[in-house]
């Protein structure tokens, strides 16, 4: 029967297990090691002997580059800067890992809740790391707004303390929630088109409009993804 939902299943590819533990190599790690692959192509192709006028892919490539690096002077500063490799490599493999779904019949790892999660683990892992080395634990006052009262820090201070922690949480299933959802109404309005043969043409048309939409939310949900990952980082690097 038509399932929607049979497009998120993981399926075992080489079954790997070391003392009990399951580290099998599944079609998700096979399209996660294939984003790798691309976007390494993608950016080491595009400046192999790269020219002063470059060419289409050399610009391609230099513009990609520059809008992280743009992202991320805008949103954290100078002081950013050293954490630029990890952002760009975090915004290629989000990226990379979107479009590459969005060929039929591909996997899209980012659908999976576990995925997202991880990346954003990373990412608020990342960021509270440096909020400690910088700041130590006058890192604790990001929980203390300023010019708060003080008979209100007992009510605001758990607030901002949930709130800070929930951050892993709400950036991966922003993420997982948009890719699957997408990618849901694809293989609804796509089983429509089938069903109804000759008739399928409205479901295709709009089949065709939500592939473009979706290449949009592809592109946008890495970026988004991108600018809280710095927006954390701005809240570890200046504590406010």
């Amino acid at each position: 029967m038509f399932d929607p939902l049979h497009q998120f299943e993981i399926h075992t590819l080489i079954p790997l297990n070391i003392k009990g533990v399951d580290i099998s190599f599944t079609n998700s790690s096979l399209f996660m090691l294939l984003a790798v692959l691309t976007a390494t192509f993608f950016l080491v192709g595009g400046i192999y002997r790269s020219k002063t006028v470059p060419n289409r892919w050399q610009s391609l490539v230099e513009m990609t580059y520059g809008f992280v690096e743009n992202l991320m002077d805008e949103t954290i500063g100078i002081k950013g800067r050293p954490y630029l490799p990890f952002i760009f490599t975090l915004f290629m493999f989000i990226l990379m890992g979107n479009l590459i779904g969005m060929i039929p019949y591909n996997f899209t790892f980012t659908s999976q809740i576990i995925v997202t999660f991880g990346l954003a683990t990373i990412a608020f892992g990342i960021a509270t790391i440096v909020g400690f080395v910088r700041h130590g634990f006058h890192y604790f006052s990001l929980f203390v707004p300023q010019g708060a009262p003080v008979y209100m820090l007992p009510l605001i201070v758990p607030i901002e303390l949930l709130s800070y922690l929930s951050r892993p949480v709400s950036l991966s299933i922003r993420l997982f929630a948009n890719m699957m959802a997408g990618h849901t109404m694809l293989k609804v309005f796509a089983g429509f088109t089938v069903l109804l043969g000759v008739f399928g043409i409205a479901p295709l048309t709009v089949n065709i409009l939500l592939t473009a939409f979706e290449i949009l939310v592809a592109v946008l949900q890495a970026y988004v993804f991108t600018i809280l990952t710095c927006i954390y980082l701005h809240d570890a690097i200046h504590l406010h």
